[in-house]
């Protein structure tokens, strides 16, 4: 039978769909990329904010209906949505075959089966998700490399640890089994990832082991390792020397600081405040001159401000992130800040968010302008539907979050490969470039 997913929500989701894939593969399911080929769709849904369980149910709808006129045998929904609300979905969607959370993985694949009758060989590799056995998704180039599952910080607007349990490290020797096999199978950039990188090894080992990871990882001779995402208050002077130590460590800091607002931090159950965070972006930027500096925030948290805000504003106008997201804070069942009385409006939200964003697009571009005339090792990975440009990133960019760089196609079979590029102009958070003394390698 012909297998076909849809993963929806973050990286670290995306893993586990990969996983799943490589599952079904083992069982010698064919994986189709098309769902109109497919006799079983398989959806991995994602829980986290209101947005993203509306992209859910919209998306379990269509495949419903798309089951329902006879174009594929069996649906299964997985992933966060369903750890959250599984009774509530089996109740709303008969049409679903079979819902399966998170605490199914274990024994995945029998509650599969049970429901496609499908006869499985007593020899026929493993019943359950292996990192060993996913199937990529991202290409011949990059891949993610999870190296925890959970999160046990507790930020007091996030539902992860109530969908995801406590943060539990991986251990050390089978990331490194596993960043192997990704060498092998010829992938060339590595994106680790955890809901908080930064607290890798504490729980195993008692020690924060992030440094120690990337260290084995540099010597592996990866073009770029990147990392994803560092909290504040657990980037030491080691990560940061590490970083600066190693060339295929990306200058890259992903650090979601969600607010500057002492006040506000608190609130959220955060760990630093804003003295602290000004003060380690200064280190960093002082020790890493060519740093990327990437944050995330939340507009609009229970009793903000005027005045919360614009510290928030401020900060951000005077640090001058390289990139920047901001989300409207989301009310999510079960967290402590979704009791919080003194709700912020939502028009109140949407504006403070324009407001950043209008802030960060001005900085963006100053940014990004102060690249033109500079040459950078640049990731081809696709190009225009007009083919006259190809589509890259350099170390500056991390997949389906930053800006690309839109490169003059003067030359043909370059996606897959490394280039050096010159910077000639800006596209709003896109750069323009050309090809520099390619190589034919």
């Amino acid at each position: 039978m012909n297998v076909g997913f849809i993963s929806l929500g973050c990286s670290k989701n995306l893993v586990d769909t990969e996983m799943c894939i490589g599952l079904f593969k083992n069982k010698k399911f064919n994986i189709v990329n098309d769902v109109e080929k497919a006799d079983i769709i398989v959806v991995n849904t994602c829980g986290f904010i209101e947005s993203a369980k509306e992209e859910a149910i919209n998306t379990i709808l269509e495949m419903a209906e798309y089951k329902k006129n006879g174009n594929c045998k069996y649906l299964i929904v997985m992933g966060c949505l369903v750890q959250r609300y599984k009774k509530e979905l089996k109740k709303a969607l008969p049409e679903v075959d079979l819902f399966l959370s998170i605490d199914d993985y274990e024994n995945i694949w029998d509650k599969i089966t049970d429901i496609i009758k499908y006869k499985d060989s007593k020899n026929n590799n493993s019943n359950t998700l292996d990192y060993m056995d996913r199937i990529v998704s991202t290409g011949n180039t990059t891949a993610y490399l999870k190296i925890a599952e959970g999160c046990s910080n507790n930020c007091t607007y996030c539902a992860i640890p109530m969908i995801r349990g406590k943060y539990i490290s991986r251990p050390l020797e089978d990331i490194l089994n596993e960043a192997v096999k990704l060498k092998n199978d010829g992938i060339q950039e590595i994106i680790v990832i955890a809901q908080d990188t930064t607290k890798y090894g504490k729980d195993l080992y008692n020690e924060f082991k992030l440094p120690k990871l990337l260290e084995e990882l540099a010597k592996m001779n990866f073009k770029w390792i990147r990392f994803l995402y560092a909290y504040p208050e657990s980037i030491t002077d080691e990560l940061i020397s590490v970083v600066k130590k190693y060339d295929n460590i990306c200058n890259y800091f992903d650090i979601p600081v969600q607010h500057f607002s002492d006040s506000i931090l608190k609130k959220m159950n955060r760990k630093s405040n804003g003295k602290k965070i000004e003060a380690l972006i200064e280190k960093i930027r002082k020790e890493i001159p060519d740093v990327i500096l990437r944050t995330s925030l939340i507009v609009g948290f229970p009793e903000e401000s005027e005045e919360d805000f614009f510290e928030l504003y401020e900060f951000v106008n005077r640090i001058k992130f390289e990139k920047l997201g901001v989300f409207k804070y989301s009310k999510e069942d079960g967290t402590p800040a979704s009791k919080i009385k003194q709700q912020v409006h939502y028009k109140t939200k949407e504006k403070r968010l324009n407001s950043i964003m209008a802030l960060e697009q001005k900085i963006s571009k100053i940014k990004l302008e102060e690249k033109i005339g500079m040459i950078y090792e640049t990731l081809i990975e696709a190009e225009t539907l007009d083919n006259k440009y190809y589509i890259g990133r350099c170390y500056m960019d991390i997949p389906n979050e930053d800006g690309v760089i839109y490169i003059s196609k003067t030359e043909d079979n370059l996606i897959g490969k490394f280039v050096k590029c010159k910077i000639i102009g800006v596209i709003d958070y896109d750069l323009k470039g050309v090809l520099v003394n390619q190589r034919k390698d």
